[in-house]
């Protein structure tokens, strides 16, 4: 027979996603004792498969079942079988329980101190040497650890960071917010990148301010090297005239072999040709970078020692 809801809630539509939320955490602590009881069909053994009390077992099927506002279990003594609706409603239950049970064994497997995931946000000028250096280095010791890995301009990352994305991120220039803690690890120098037929080509060393009326292609704002570039042009005295803004510091490169205009650029990893990279001399030209990760968010034990690995490489963090 099916039980009535005496005091069963009027939805309108604004309430019914409210409404749906308070079922859910009414019911979920009693679908691992509904799919036990229809495991067993019968409460008992059910009850000693579980190790809870047989009272508690029972209590619990009825509220279900009173919620529900349905019967599921036709009952004779102690046994007990589904009902067309505790069929239904079995089928459901199985499947949440064991993606919860999927979801419950993928955390562990994360936090896992020898075979767990780290994810990890890196500036794409760090992609070509220096983060492949650092995991394979750091992998020497702990073969098993799994790397999720995110390549985004800095700004990107730290949203990323903050929404949970990514436990640790390697950028620059090194952030200061007070939901984050960063500490600086190296400092890369900036090199003024011309073509080889400019007239500046023949130098080693330059001032920037021998540049100020020069066409500048840079990364798009929003990029810590475009804000770096803008700072240090005003420290120069002048205000770049930009002629393309882009997302790599090696497109940049080769519009600058194009004769397209100059940048200011780490290092490459591979000397491109067209190009001559000038050592600045003032302003000084560096970018600092560092890591960064959320505060007082804890860490996993693969986290925690991928950190402490990063923190040890301070002032030896980029290639030689």
């Amino acid at each position: 027979m099916v039980h009535q809801h005496s005091s069963q809630p009027r939805l309108s539509p604004g309430s019914y996603e409210e409404y749906a939320e308070d079922t859910a955490l009414l019911l979920a602590p009693r679908l691992a004792y509904f799919a036990g009881v229809a495991r067993q069909e019968h409460v008992t053994r059910a009850a000693q498969e579980m190790g809870v009390p047989q009272s508690t077992l029972s209590r619990a099927i009825v509220r279900l079942e009173e919620d529900l506002g349905v019967t599921l279990f036709a009952r004779k003594g102690r046994t007990v079988s589904l009902t067309p609706a505790g069929r239904t409603f079995l089928t459901s239950v199985e499947r949440a329980l064991a993606e919860v049970e999927r979801a419950a064994d993928s955390v562990r497997a994360d936090a896992d101190p020898a075979s767990g995931k780290v994810a990890f946000g890196f500036l794409h000028t760090m992609g070509s040497e220096t983060v492949p250096g650092l995991i394979r280095a750091f992998r020497a010791d702990h073969p098993r650890i799994r790397f999720t890995l995110v390549q985004n301009y800095g700004e990107a990352m730290i949203e990323r960071l903050r929404a949970g994305d990514l436990d640790l991120c390697l950028t620059s220039p090194v952030p200061d917010a007070p939901d984050l803690v960063a500490r600086r690890l190296d400092e890369q120098r900036l090199r003024l990148v011309v073509p080889d037929d400019h007239r500046l080509a023949s130098r080693k060393r330059v001032r920037l301010a021998e540049a100020a009326d020069e066409t500048f292609v840079t990364l798009e704002p929003g990029y810590g090297l475009r804000r770096i570039t803008d700072d240090l042009c005003a420290e120069a005295g002048f205000t770049p005239r930009v002629a393309f803004e882009g997302e790599e510091a090696e497109t940049l490169r080769g519009l600058v072999a194009a004769g397209l205009g100059v940048a200011l650029l780490p290092p490459p990893a591979v000397a491109r040709p067209g190009v001559v990279e000038l050592t600045v001399t003032a302003p000084r030209a560096v970018r600092e970078i560092g890591v960064a990760w959320l505060d007082g968010h804890p860490d996993t034990a693969p986290v925690a020692a991928f950190k402490r690995f990063l923190l040890s490489r301070r002032g030896h963090l980029l290639p030689d």
